[in-house]
């Protein structure tokens, strides 16, 4: 037993620890800036004031993650964020295809769990900053509620990933706070003060179906005239269970950081008030046998702090594409203003307005232009107001926190502060550890001397050569399509389709590109022509006339015709893709953007891929074919399609596809590493919209590997994740190695980015 007699007062349980990297917010970008600097041997203590990780990804907020796919709304293709938040999403949807958030605690937790140099606080909040000197972080106080225990922490290095930079608040960082004007960055998009400064909170809620009437008595806090007081009130959707309702905002006019609480408790009024009008207003019978199974304590928070480093992104950034010659991660969501008075607002709940493609976001964004040793992750970095509302999604914010990660592992093995990485030169170090991790960097290779796999021969048992998609399933034409092709500089081949009517009419096809390398956005129109259909079966040859003057992706665009339909194939191939002049309301897709006025962006239609099941590639034939997969690809050092797939594709036909390495002499090999693909336009959202497949169907699934003597080093089966990292007992000793591998289904021929050896 423990007896206490009283006493004038009592000090706290007190713990002080020491450790490399210290980084305070356990969301997104704290979890994967922890995990990317621990697998580089760093010791990391992560700090998150919660009980669980994730942020607004978590089981307390539940929102699904997103960034650069944007809900495969928009023209970047294959641009879901790579290496360890590609790791994350792939995994959950394995695990967890239904969107359960619970579930996606769990994930999240093993991934930190299974990293030893990391130390997870749960429950502890930073409430003080100590500093060696004015411009120098060493240490910070944490209080943990739950084992009511204080922290003293200590690192030469810091991440502040906490949402609203409490500790960048607190050692004295310079920071902003609201939206600048058009003129201090010459952005055209600046808000106006009527619109506001800064985008609410919202909450969310789960409903369920009981299948028996359930009766609903509202609490006396909740809101009474919702069509009154929330003007721009939408339908319900029962399906829907309520947390798409993500336009239940509040807050903006207030201080978003120290105002949080008054903000939950108005947006509890609201919730409650909205359930209330659901339930009792008659005007949603299906609502009779639902009731609410849960609703947020917590509001998911958008915007409050923003810091200074020493570039501060914009408008132009984001819209032109500039590239930095400091890259480390990219973004690609829209800027995404919401107005300042949220639900309670006359106007659409969000202003979006898409680039043309993915941007660069530099590493001069990520630390603190006047704290020395202090880097900044999420939705904090050093961004204006309107390109915060691109890079604040999680997504996005998940990929900047690897590279901080990854900064923090150099400026530690170093003894350098982060600003001291950019005049020290190692800046092509970090980009090239961040590309070995599977980070992408647009238009950034991975060179590395050190991969024996560059010296060596490579040769497989086929190459897949795209000449016949064959003819499957016949739909209607009633939606423009194009069928993507990887194309060499030069003449464009002859394309044939297949198309069946029951009227004499005429189909509109034409030629597109790209108007800027790397961009998936066909602005260009190279060649027109029309093509008469008769009634019944039609077999349309397209001979374009137009030649390349670089490799890049083509668009064979077919216009609607409700009198034709056209042919589809089974076959899914890695790096051929069909897209589609679609309409996607919920990231302000309509098909075109058009804005009505000088803003700053661009005028484009949307060519966007269908989820699976559907989104089938044309039923084609291409003449001469097309030899895009070859074997030497793997040396590419990019891990996903750009310009081109940058894969070996195996034939289809091929019974059993393999892929030899040969060296002039025998070599030293202990680690392995192969990158398959998972499907990077994909967005795999988190929670709550589930998914057709847990597996992506390009995934190679079972694989084996073998030494010069047929000695079969490496067995895998059930494979689903991108990156697979073989570390062996005992290197071996051999002059090659052969990948066997298997096909991912009869209509999906193995493919892979890339084979790296040590």
């Amino acid at each position: 037993m423990i007896k206490s007699e009283g006493t004038d007062a009592r000090s706290l349980v007190s713990e002080k620890l020491s450790t490399a990297f210290l980084v305070v917010g356990g969301g997104l970008s704290g979890v994967c800036s922890a995990i990317t600097a621990a697998r580089k041997g760093l010791k990391v203590v992560l700090v998150q004031d919660r009980p669980v990780l994730g942020g607004n990804s978590s089981s307390e907020v539940r929102l699904w993650i997103l960034g650069a796919t944007s809900h495969m709304g928009n023209n970047n293709r294959w641009s879901r964020e790579g290496g360890v938040v590609d790791e994350i999403l792939v995994e959950n949807t394995y695990r967890n295809k239904e969107g359960n958030a619970l579930i996606f605690d769990t994930i999240l937790l093993d991934k930190i769990a299974a990293e030893p140099n990391i130390t997870l606080l749960l429950n502890t909040v930073v409430y003080e900053v100590h500093k060696s000197d004015k411009d120098t972080i060493s240490s910070v106080k944490a209080f943990c509620s739950q084992n009511s225990t204080e922290y003293i922490i200590e690192a030469p290095l810091f991440c502040d990933a906490s949402g609203d930079g409490i500790v960048g608040f607190l050692a004295g960082a310079a920071f902003r706070m609201g939206a600048e004007s058009k003129e201090e960055f010459g952005e055209k998009f600046a808000p106006s003060t009527e619109y506001g400064e800064l985008l609410g909170h919202s909450l969310y809620f789960y409903s369920k179906d009981t299948g028996k009437p359930v009766k609903f008595v509202a609490p006396d806090f909740a809101l009474k005239d919702i069509t009154k007081e929330i003007p721009r009130f939408k339908s319900f959707n029962a399906k829907e269970y309520g947390c798409k309702l993500w336009w239940l905002e509040y807050g903006g006019r207030l201080d978003t950081v120290h105002d949080t609480e008054k903000i939950k408790w108005e947006l509890w009024r609201v919730v409650y008030g909205v359930w209330d009008y659901i339930k009792n207003s008659g005007e949603f019978p299906e609502a009779e046998t639902m009731t609410l199974e849960w609703v947020g304590t917590i509001p998911g928070k958008r915007e409050s702090r923003r810091f200074e480093g020493d570039y501060i992104l914009r408008q132009q950034d984001v819209v032109s594409q500039n590239t930095h010659t400091d890259a480390v991660a990219f973004g690609g969501w829209s800027i995404d203003l919401h107005p300042a008075d949220g639900v309670f607002s006359e106007k659409p709940g969000c202003n979006q307005w898409h680039s043309k493609g993915i941007y660069q976001i530099p590493y001069r964004c990520l630390y603190s232009r006047n704290i020395k040793n202090l880097f900044f992750a999420g939705r904090i970095i050093s961004a204006s107001h309107v390109a915060f509302a691109s890079t604040r999604v999680m997504a996005t914010a998940a990929h900047v926190g690897q590279a901080v990660g990854m900064a923090a592992f150099l400026a530690n093995k170093h003894e350098l502060n982060p600003a001291d990485l950019l005049p020290k030169n190692f800046m092509e170090d970090l980009q090239k550890e961040l590309l070995k991790s599977g980070q992408h960097i647009p238009g950034f290779e991975l060179a590395d001397d050190e991969d024996l796999v560059q010296s060596a021969e490579v040769s497989a048992s086929s190459e897949y050569v795209l000449n016949k998609l064959p003819l499957d399933i016949l739909k209607d034409l009633d939606v423009s399509v194009a069928q993507m092709l990887p194309l060499n500089k030069g003449k464009v081949p002859q394309v044939t389709f297949y198309a069946e009517s029951s009227v004499d009419t005429t189909l509109d096809v034409e030629l597109r590109i790209s108007g800027k390398s790397g961009n998936y956005t066909p602005d260009v129109i190279l060649e027109k022509k029309v093509l008469t259909i008769v009634p019944g079966e039609n077999r349309l040859h397209v001979d374009f006339a137009a030649t390349l003057v670089e490799d890049a992706y083509v668009f064979i665009v077919i216009h609607k015709n409700p009198s034709v339909k056209i042919y589809h194939s089974e076959h899914r191939i890695t790096g051929v893709l069909s897209v589609f002049n679609l309409v996607n309301k919920a990231v302000s897709n309509y098909g075109k953007q058009t804005p009505a006025e000088d803003i700053g962006v661009d005028e484009f239609e949307f060519w966007c891929p269908q989820r699976r099941p559907e989104g089938h590639n044309l039923a084609i034939q291409v003449e001469p074919g097309l030899s895009k997969f070859a074997a030497e690809n793997i040396k590419s050092g990019v891990f996903r399609p750009t310009t081109t797939p940058n894969a070996w594709v195996a034939a289809l036909a091929d019974p059993k596809p393999s892929l030899n390495l040969k060296w002039d002499k025998e070599q030293k090999i202990r680690t392995i590493e192969l990158f398959f693909d998972t499907d990077y336009d994909h967005p795999m959202e988190s929670v709550l919209m589930g998914h057709p497949e847990n597996v992506m169907p390009f995934c190679v699934r079972n694989y084996e590997i073998k030494d010069s003597n047929g000695n079969i080093i490496y067995t895998k089966k059930d494979n689903y994740q991108t990156k697979n990292i073989i570390v062996l007992n005992e290197p071996i000793h051999t002059d090659s190695i052969t990948i066997n591998l298997v096909h991912p289904s009869q209509s999906t021929p193995a493919a892979l980015f890339s084979v790296r050896c040590h």
